[in-house]
């Protein structure tokens, strides 16, 4: 169940990124393309990996913490890409929020470290 949200949320942010990308490719302006590619590698690449690795280990989903995983690593992309792209089209009162969602981004890779280390331990 959790690996298949992380995989499905992983695709439908590269879906969101294709389509930032052909945006930027048709109007020729590029102001988005650190938002694109945050979108592209947290959302889809990160979200992917988690979503394989509980398919790998699906024990580690009986961890409290993988429920919290997805939570906080979905608001911390969700958010991180609402702040900056006002940020990137000139809103500069959204930086501490890209600031602020940068670090709960951090929040679930940590958690994901833990749930890694954790899942992991009793291998060779």
């Amino acid at each position: 169940m959790l690996a298949r949200r992380f995989l499905r949320h992983s695709v439908i942010y590269i879906l969101i990124g294709i389509g930032i990308g052909i945006h930027m490719a048709a109007s020729h302006k590029y102001t988005l393309a650190a938002a694109h590619a945050h979108l592209n590698l947290l959302g889809f690449v990160s979200m992917a990996i988690y979503g394989l690795f509980y398919r790998v280990y699906p024990s580690a989903t009986n961890d409290r913490l993988a429920n919290w995983h997805f939570w906080i690593a979905n608001i911390g992309v969700v958010g991180l890409i609402g702040a900056l792209i006002p940020y990137l089209l000139g809103v500069k009162e959204a930086e501490p929020f890209t600031a602020a969602f940068s670090f709960v981004v951090l929040a679930g890779m940590i958690l994901f470290a833990i749930i890694v280390f954790r899942a992991t331990a009793k291998e060779g």
